[in-house]
């Protein structure tokens, strides 16, 4: 009988104790929007391997919260509402996006294997977020991109790129369709940039 009340007692705890728990406020959750740039009309297929790297980031652009400076130097989120990967790992995979339909560098991979590659691709992700100035709302998205031999690690070249879409709507749908536009015309431009840079750069094949 003790043991049996014992057990009683236990349960009506336990149960007192789920009840008291914070409810997880519930999230919509955004990919960045498919690329609707044109895929590349070239046919000039490049012979070196390219590794696609997940930028560096600072710790509030490194998680799934969808980043909003509303003024000055505050870092916020939109409220109930996340994207499916961090920041670093959305680029870069539309950055994998980006070369595959430009289609002329075919032999591609990414830090998610372990395999070797003529060259590397990644940097560091200075901003990818919502700015306001005054009333008026932007979509920044900023990249510092390094591009490094793969068997010795050395830089090999480097460049800034930043793109910036105005916003009419700032409801989140509306915020996440400009991300989407903003890294279309910065992918556009990595992508020209690296196989340029790879034209001249990469280890002469034996």
């Amino acid at each position: 009988m003790k043991l049996t009340r014992l057990a009683l007692l236990a349960g009506f705890t336990l149960i007192s104790a789920c009840s008291i728990l914070p409810k997880s406020e519930p999230s919509d959750v955004y990919r960045l929007p498919a690329a609707q740039a044109p895929a590349s009309a070239s046919s000039a297929t490049q012979s070196w391997s390219l590794r696609l790297n997940k930028l560096q980031a600072s710790e509030a652009l490194n998680r799934p919260t969808i980043a909003v400076i509303p003024q000055g130097d505050v870092i916020s989120s939109y409220k109930g509402s996340r994207w499916s990967d961090p920041a670093p790992v959305l680029v870069r995979n539309r950055l994998l996006d980006g070369f595959q339909r430009d289609g002329r560098v075919t032999l591609l991979s990414t830090d998610d294997s372990n395999f070797a590659a003529d060259l590397e691709l990644g940097g560091s992700l200075q901003a990818f977020q919502t700015e306001y100035q005054g009333t008026q709302a932007s979509v920044v998205v900023r990249v510092d991109a390094l591009l490094v031999r793969g068997y010795d690690q050395r830089i090999l070249a480097s460049r800034r790129f930043e793109e910036r879409q105005s916003l009419n709507d700032v409801q989140v749908p509306a915020v996440v369709t400009g991300f989407g536009q903003a890294s279309d015309r910065l992918t556009a431009k990595v992508v020209a940039w690296a196989v340029d840079q790879g034209q001249k750069l990469a280890p002469p094949k034996p």
